[in-house]
């Protein structure tokens, strides 16, 4: 008799436990799926408002104004902008304070970036760590359920008189789908987790040049008032 080796038949000659592990794979990696496709819309969307906000910044714009755009927009802009916004925002509020001491209007401006900066990145680094378990542990998981299968395959086999290729081929073979799918939730992931970490690497080094950049930009413009001259622009002119 010719047996149907397909992996639905497989699974469904299985045991409960190869089932429930090639089941809980298959969820798992829907899951990772969906947050690769989250994660790469994300980024992409984080790119382009940087790289907007970057150029306008360096065009010469003036730093009230982008203060006032950037606080109306804060949730619908990129990570840049907030951070930008926070500088701006404690600049004003020490400001307010009647605090002229330079340093001091300086270093409350770099700490809210650099907390604005960390509360981005601990945005953009969402379900990183997700990916990177499903990477590591899935094979794992795949290998638990061959191991199991293989010795429900023995188990069963035992009880033959006579074994022959035709009756281990069925249970061995069902039993390494187990690893298979493993492979398949844990490839995806790893390769996803490798390429995020590094385009978020990326954007975090941009964000922490715009971070000294604009610090810089403040430190010149300090003894000209930056938030209350009207003239103030990027290019600290």
């Amino acid at each position: 008799m010719t047996q149907d080796f397909s992996i639905v038949q497989l699974m469904l000659h299985a045991s409960w436990v190869v089932q429930a592990v090639v089941a809980l794979l298959l969820l798992v990696s829907v899951i990772s799926w969906a947050a690769i496709f989250r994660k790469v819309f994300a980024l992409k969307r984080v790119a382009s408002h940087n790289e907007d906000f970057d150029r306008e910044f360096w065009s010469g714009a003036n730093l009230n104004d982008l203060y006032s755009a950037a606080a109306q927009s804060a949730r619908h802009g990129g990570p840049m902008e907030r951070i930008f916004a926070s500088g701006m925002r404690e600049f004003h509020k020490l400001r307010e304070r009647r605090i002229t001491d330079s340093g001091t209007l300086l270093d409350g401006a770099r700490r809210a970036m650099r907390a604005s900066f960390q509360r981005e990145l601990d945005v953009l680094e969402t379900n990183l760590s997700f990916l990177g378990t499903v990477g590591s542990v899935a094979p794992y998981v795949g290998l638990f359920g061959t191991v199991w299968g293989i010795m429900h395959a023995f188990t069963g086999l035992a009880a033959l008189a006579q074994v022959t290729l035709a009756t281990v081929a069925p249970g061995i073979a069902e039993a390494l789908v187990a690893t298979a799918i493993g492979l398949f939730a844990a490839i995806p992931a790893v390769v996803a987790y490798n390429r995020f970490t590094t385009d978020i690497d990326r954007i975090a080094n941009r964000m922490e040049t715009f971070t000294e950049e604009f610090s810089n930009i403040l430190q010149r413009n300090l003894g000209t008032t930056v938030p209350a001259n009207a003239n103030a622009t990027a290019s600290g002119h």
